[in-house]
C-alpha cells in the first residue's frame, strides 16, 4: 500500500501541533498495514478514521493506494466539512 496526500491534506497536516501530527503519522503507518474500511453516511464516498476523540483522517482507497483527502485536528472543522454533504 502507498499513501498519496491531497494538497489540502498536506496543508492541514503541517498546521497541526507537533504531538497531534505525530499521532496522525503513527496512525497512517497502521493504515498501510491493514486499512480500515468504514464508509461514511449520507452519500459521502469516503472513509473516515478516528485518530483521537476529535481528530479524523478522511481518505479513499483505490487499488493499492490510500488517498488522504483531509486531516482534521478538531471536531468543528470535521463537522463543517461533513455537513456540506447533507
Amino acid at each position: 500500500m502507498e499513501l498519496v496526500f491531497s494538497d489540502s491534506a498536506k496543508k492541514e497536516l503541517e498546521s497541526l501541533a507537533h504531538e497531534l501530527k505525530a499521532l496522525f503519522l503513527k496512525h497512517m503507518e497502521k493504515m498501510l498495514e491493514a486499512p480500515p474500511r468504514k464508509h461514511m453516511k449520507h452519500g459521502v464516498l469516503c472513509h473516515a478514521e478516528k485518530v483521537t476523540k476529535q481528530a479524523r483522517i478522511i481518505y479513499n482507497i483505490k487499488g493499492d493506494q490510500i488517498y488522504i483527502l483531509h486531516c482534521f485536528g478538531g471536531h468543528k472543522e470535521y463537522e463543517r466539512w461533513y455537513k456540506s454533504y447533507k
